[in-house]
């Protein structure tokens, strides 16, 4: 199997958990056309495709500090600009012994 190794184009001193926006590219397993097909110049969603919008839309359900604006998605891949509006701080708890 041909293996593709790109360089990254991430910037080794920029913390990507910092507020901001950033764009984000997904592509399928073995780029794999799954999420729909392109029909007369249009995208059609597969089941998946489907599924994945749904998801997508729901980010800001699941992750207060985010927010989701313009996105496509494509028979193989997704493009998404993913908004971090705040840096969320984890929660942390005392462990407590088992039985105490």
């Amino acid at each position: 199997m041909k293996t593709h190794r790109r360089k990254s184009i991430r910037l080794k001193s920029f913390d990507y958990s910092e507020p901001g926006e950033y764009f984000v590219t997904i592509c399928t397993k073995d780029r794999a056309c799954i999420l729909g097909d392109i029909v007369e110049g249009k995208m059609r969603l597969s089941e998946i495709g489907k599924i994945v919008e749904t998801c997508w839309k729901e980010i800001p359900e699941h992750f207060e500090n985010m927010r989701v604006s313009v996105f496509q998605i494509m028979p193989n891949h997704l493009h998404r600009i993913v908004e971090i509006l705040e840096r969320m701080v984890p929660i942390t708890t005392s462990a407590q012994p088992v039985g105490g």
